[in-house]
């Protein structure tokens, strides 16, 4: 029986490496599935309630995706006005209607620790898609995923590895969670980027330095021109008390093709969790980029899909019966001929 099977998936504190490895394996078998090469129908029946009462779209629609690649299907509740919520109805009150209504939940809300909280009144598996400034943990795993699988194509891997970390740190769940994920590897180099303002908070700084790896704080992008991974982040302007103090720190680590040409190695991995900010005042990867090899943040997308269908197939203890219901994808072979 999985270990996942019945389990929540609340927080990356919950992973050891053996695990992580098992989503990954996984995950690689979801892969044909995901490029509707093959058809699964393991989870018809089934019903994800897919519950994002803060701004998402490609978290919300990736859990979404990865559900129906698995055959089932998918009820949504997004935003809190919407909810029950705004009536004053508890997280617990919630989790156990709602939950009623399905055999699995994603969620994202606003609040740090929101999602345990919600968690203790489901009777079904919830899964956390973000809760506040605290975690991200599907984020963290196929942000780690996508880290192996093209450190793979440079012939390195995750141990050893040199990683720098850019932009609003203190705000960043994904960063957290990640830095946590990364932190049961061995011998990395962490080199943290941002205003002082919006440094990396210190518990996680001391679990990276607890885990006996380099750790450099700058703010300044000198330093970085040998990492492997440049892990480019937004400012989280929700996350502020006004939009006047996110301002000051917009656009403060812009990149472009010329900056990256100076400040990193031609083989480093430029990675960001999205959405990026395209506006002209901020601009944190610039379409100059969007050509670049290295450039692996729509790749993250693609790889988000096949982490959250692992987790969703070990969750539901179905992983090794994924292939048993098997049935053709018409529609794939018209489109190729197409």
């Amino acid at each position: 029986m999985s270990q996942f099977k019945g389990q929540h998936i609340l927080s990356v504190d919950q992973f050891n490496r053996d695990n992580i490895q098992q989503v990954f394996q996984v995950a690689d078998k979801m892969r044909p599935y995901a490029h509707r090469q093959k058809r699964t129908k393991v989870l018809d029946g089934a019903i994800l309630g897919n519950l994002f009462f803060e701004a998402s779209t490609r978290t919300r629609v990736s859990f979404g995706t990865a559900f129906n690649l698995l055959g089932g299907e998918v009820r949504e509740t997004a935003g809190m006005a919407t909810s029950a919520l705004s009536k004053g109805e508890s997280l617990f009150d919630t989790a156990r209607v709602l939950s009623s209504y399905s055999d699995i939940v994603a969620m994202r809300h606003p609040d740090a620790g929101s999602v345990a909280e919600f968690a203790e009144g489901s009777r079904v598996p919830v899964i956390n898609g973000g809760d506040g400034p605290n975690e991200h943990p599907t984020q963290a795993l196929l942000d780690l995923y996508t880290i192996s699988k093209e450190l793979q194509f440079h012939g390195d891997s995750i141990e050893g590895m040199h990683i720098a970390m850019i932009g609003d740190l203190k705000h960043g769940r994904t960063v957290h969670s990640l830095s946590k994920l990364l932190s049961l590897y061995k011998n990395i180099r962490f080199t943290l980027i941002s205003p002082q303002e919006l440094a990396m908070p210190q518990y996680i700084m001391d679990e990276i330095e607890n885990a006996g790896h380099s750790l450099r704080i700058t703010d300044q992008l000198e330093g970085s021109v040998d990492a492997d991974i440049c892990y480019q982040t937004r400012v989280q302007e929700e996350r502020f008390t006004s939009k006047d103090e996110a301002n000051k720190y917009r656009g403060k680590f812009r990149l472009n093709q010329d900056i990256y040409t100076r400040h990193f190695q031609s083989k480093t991995v430029i990675m960001h969790p999205l959405p990026r900010d395209s506006r002209a005042d901020a601009n944190e990867l610039d379409n100059d980029l969007n050509l670049n090899p290295n450039l692996a943040i729509f790749r993250q997308v693609d790889n988000g899909v096949l982490i959250r269908m692992a987790l969703f197939a070990l969750t539901l203890g179905v992983e090794n019966i994924v292939e048993k219901y098997d049935c053709e994808v018409q529609w794939y072979s018209n489109k190729q001929n197409i």
